[in-house]
């Protein structure tokens, strides 16, 4: 009694444990699939088999030993009035056992297919044909964008050329204009001390050189005292300036030693600056041509220039700088050269021939 009383306990526990693993069973059997078309099937097969046990209960044909057999497969099943379920299963009781199911796997391929399809229907639902679309994005005109080339024609290219030229006349007229204009240079004669000398009349275009020898001249008539300075008299002071040679002239315009073979112009066209702790500009004239005719005569007082300072410009002779460069104001003087390296020389620290810096 006791044996059997154990069996009939034990069965019942056995039955429950079976009777309500249908979610594991379906785990045991979707171990190791690979396509949702195996799962799916598997799925409907053992929620089929679950209805057809609670008909069964309902009904009281349930037998204690059907219960504990193994569960049968799609294959296997004998009950007419359960085949065709197996092939159709109803649609509202599928959907309600998706709804109860627990595993993430279908429901979230599900949930994916749904919102594919309604994305999918909205899309073709809400296209547009071909004209619209182009439509929609064509872009309006930019205000500010410049106005589209014009056709190079021959007679637009004829125009241009033209225009082109006059323009270039119209810009070589002013610029000899502009060389033309006679300006005053007031000068010093440098030798260590300044020796005032006046002032000499060139024009813009003008080389370094032919100053230089204007220069000379003016030494000449004066009789200043030559680099020697042997004789003291005026007569033999002229005969020495009068066989000084141009070359044998500096001319020395603050700190710079302006070479021979530049014009004037050079330095009042491209703006040159001193470099000086005065600053401005190397030779500060106007770069226009002049307002009153060419043929008007101005007198000396009032050319461009004549009121500038003359102790900035030094005519220097060669000799007594290469005696002298290694002393101030000498050792500061350094020749013009176009480009950044001669501007970077210039406006770093001021030293003298032998390296030292200058502290003033």
């Amino acid at each position: 009694m006791a044996e059997e009383e154990d069996s009939n306990a034990s069965t019942p526990r056995s039955f429950a444990g079976q009777s309500v693993s249908a979610e594991e069973m379906l785990k045991e059997q979707t171990v190791g699939l690979v396509h949702l078309s195996d799962f799916r099937k598997r799925r409907a097969e053992v929620l089929e088999q679950k209805e057809r046990e609670a008909h069964d209960k309902t009904l009281g044909r349930l037998a204690s030993g059907n219960s504990k057999s193994a569960t049968p497969s799609a294959g296997d099943t004998t009950d007419g009035s359960a085949s065709p379920r197996s092939d159709t299963p109803p649609k509202k009781k599928k959907k309600k056992a998706l709804a109860k199911s627990k595993l993430s796997f279908g429901d979230d391929q599900d949930e994916t297919e749904e919102a594919t399809a309604r994305d999918s229907s909205v899309s073709r639902s809400g296209s547009k044909t071909p004209g619209e679309e182009s439509a929609a994005r064509r872009m309006k005109a930019n205000p500010s964008a410049p106005p589209p080339p014009k056709a190079l024609t021959k007679a637009s290219l004829e125009a241009e050329a033209l225009a082109r030229d006059n323009l270039r006349k119209e810009f070589l007229a002013m610029q000899e204009a502009v060389k033309n204009t006679e300006i005053l240079i007031p000068f010093v004669f440098y030798d260590g001390t300044s020796i005032p000398a006046g002032a000499v009349k060139v024009k813009k275009g003008d080389h370094v050189w032919l100053f230089l020898d204007r220069c000379r001249k003016v030494g000449a008539e004066m009789g200043v005292r030559g680099a020697n300075g042997a004789s003291s008299a005026k007569k033999d002071n002229r005969r020495e300036w009068a066989r000084v040679s141009v070359d044998d002239l500096m001319l020395v315009k603050g700190d710079i030693i302006v070479p021979h073979h530049y014009e004037f112009y050079y330095f009042i066209a491209n703006q040159i600056p001193s470099f000086s702790r005065a600053g401005g500009l190397l030779f500060d004239y106007s770069t226009k041509p002049p307002v009153t005719s060419p043929n008007e005569e101005q007198s000396d007082d009032q050319l461009e220039g004549a009121d500038k300072d003359f102790s900035d410009t030094k005519v220097v002779d060669r000799r007594w700088y290469e005696k002298n460069k290694h002393i101030y104001p000498a050792s500061l003087w350094h020749e013009y050269e176009p480009g950044k390296e001669f501007e970077e020389k210039m406006t770093s620290t001021r030293r003298d021939a032998q390296g030292n810096t200058f502290f003033f």
